[in-house]
């Protein structure tokens, strides 16, 4: 398949440090990226077609990412070590501080993927797994994959259906192609999609996220998700999230010396009598009565 990828993108204050390696393939372009930004670099990049970056460092402490416009301030997260960005999302990308890094950009056909994935998946989740964004920060085998694939793409010295094959074992490696996911056909999230959320609301100080955001965390529609959500769970998003503030809440008051006042502020709560409510609801006493039994304990 004759194929020449297409993608918006601008970035500033991010230059290249070695000659970009590339190499078009059947269905799909692999670049290979040696670059530095700098503090306060920024990025926007969007792409018709289904796109896989690789990380060959840990980036987290470096780049933020969000998939929101304008919502680097209030939605950004760490950028993982691999991500699947999903045909048609955005991406926009923040330099904390200045840091050299390297990449493998995989730029993919969507029925090249589909080749890679229905014969055994089937196509029902094969198109599923196409939708589903993933970050994930242990890449394990998948980075011996992808520095395999760099020295093809830099230096080819096989057949293209060798690095076509990585490209597969990538693909397979990093999309969640279980049974589960936008059509699951038990209602239930997958171990790897709660995964996901918990990473997501833990880089919030306070917790706190909408239905709507943790929705797309997972990939899923903001109905479909409260419904498999539940009876993943046995609790609606908000009162799981609610529980972990709590959790929050209890570790603050064992761990610092902060005012319960200044808790239900940090964690999101409208005073300190809506924080003493939810408090004795879940965990049967008020926080002062909770904090000095601790410290009996």
């Amino acid at each position: 398949m004759s194929y020449l990828h297409a993608m918006t993108c601008y970035t500033e204050g991010i230059k290249v440090l070695a000659p970009v390696k590339w190499r078009s393939l059947d269905g799909l372009v692999g670049v290979f990226w040696d670059a530095e930004g700098q503090s306060g670099a920024k990025g926007y990049y969007l792409s018709p077609d289904p796109r896989i970056v690789i990380f060959f460092s840990d980036v987290s402490p470096f780049i933020q990412m969000t998939n929101r416009e304008g919502g680097m301030a209030a939605h950004a997260r760490p950028m993982t070590r691999a991500v699947y960005v999903p045909a048609g999302v955005p991406l926009w990308t923040s330099f904390t501080s200045s840091h050299r890094f390297s990449h493998l950009d995989l730029h993919l056909h969507k029925d090249r993927m589909l080749r890679f994935l229905s014969p055994s998946v089937g196509m029902s989740c094969a198109l599923a797994a196409l939708r589903r964004p993933v970050e994930i920060q242990d890449v394990g085998a998948i980075e011996t994959l992808a520095g395999l694939l760099v020295d093809e793409v830099s230096t080819p010295t096989k057949h293209a259906v060798y690095a076509e094959s990585l490209v597969g074992s990538i693909v397979s490696g990093l999309l969640d192609v279980s049974d589960h996911g936008t059509e699951l056909p038990n209602g239930r999230l997958t171990q790897a999609q709660l995964n996901k959320l918990i990473m997501h609301v833990n880089t919030r100080s306070d917790g706190r996220l909408s239905v709507a955001e943790m929705a797309e965390t997972v990939g899923l529609s903001e109905s479909w998700f409260a419904n498999v959500f539940k009876q993943t769970t046995g609790k609606t998003p908000l009162q799981w999230q609610l529980a972990r503030r709590i959790d929050l809440a209890q570790k603050l008051l064992v761990e610092s010396e902060l005012s319960i006042t200044d808790i239900a502020a940090q964690l999101g709560f409208s005073d300190q009598a809506h924080l003493t409510k939810t408090f004795r609801q879940i965990v049967g006493g008020t926080p002062a009565a909770w904090r000095r039994m601790q410290q009996f304990n």
